[in-house]
């Protein structure tokens, strides 16, 4: 199973606003049954418009930054092929899917649909409903190192927001066990012998004469061979032992 776990920066919250938000960055990790391969997409995109202070201070693109990046329009491709047909892993994923959509339709290109998406906001709203479940508050919650993000980054939020997948589907197991040969693990436990040797001099009875005398009176009356004695018999003991 072929999964790509990604994340979007834009200019702002809204592709279909009066002066449109763009999207400026794009990462993306591939996991194959749920194992990172090594294979990224990551790729700054020119938006055509001024960087909203607001956004800046999110991710930290400026517009002379991005004003040498391609276009979206000369991205796509590599995008889609990159992609391909694979599972959308995306975290709040109807805000990135609404901007990935809005590029792809104003270059004539087929829109993805939502039937390929998981969201990993809604997983966690599941698991957790009383929150948070932001990424941060997320790697936080699963002990991810986040130290490196000081600003949102599409690739770097790609590789935090993979692990924290891993966690909401089931943990860390889920990765060992899905290897291509199935391992077994043995543990062996070995048990010795204690060694029990004979005391020097037997400890002595506990019960007093009187007790004894009672106990014979008791068992007596139980009739002529009782199951008593025929036990106390097979052991090898005596009512006075």
């Amino acid at each position: 199973m072929r999964e790509i776990v990604m994340d979007t920066e834009t200019t702002g919250l809204d592709p279909f606003a009066e002066h449109a938000d763009r999207i400026v960055e794009i990462g993306a990790v591939e996991l194959l049954n749920h194992i990172p391969t090594g294979n990224v997409y990551h790729q700054y995109i020119n938006p055509k418009r001024d960087m909203p202070e607001e956004a800046f201070n999110v991710h930290g693109l400026s517009e002379e930054f991005l004003g040498s990046k391609p276009v979206f329009k000369e991205i796509a491709q590599d995008f889609l092929d990159f992609i391909d047909d694979g599972i959308l892993i995306i975290h709040n994923a109807p805000f990135d899917m609404k901007f990935l959509n809005a590029e792809f339709s104003w270059i004539d290109l087929e829109q993805l649909s939502m039937d390929r998406v998981i969201d990993t906001l809604a997983l966690a709203r599941k698991r957790y409903p009383m929150g948070p479940n932001s990424l941060d508050a997320l790697c936080r919650r699963y002990g991810i190192d986040n130290s490196r993000r000081d600003k949102h980054g599409a690739l770097l939020d790609s590789e935090l927001l993979a692990d924290v997948y891993m966690e909401l589907i089931g943990g860390r197991q889920t990765v060992l066990g899905l290897t291509n040969e199935t391992h077994r693990v043995e543990t062996k436990t070995e048990v010795g012998q204690a060694k029990v040797s004979a005391r020097p001099s037997p400890l002595p009875g506990r019960l007093s004469r009187a007790e004894i005398d009672a106990h014979e009176t008791m068992v007596a009356g139980l009739g002529e061979n009782p199951l008593w004695r025929r036990a106390a018999s097979s052991q090898g003991t005596t009512g006075s032992d």
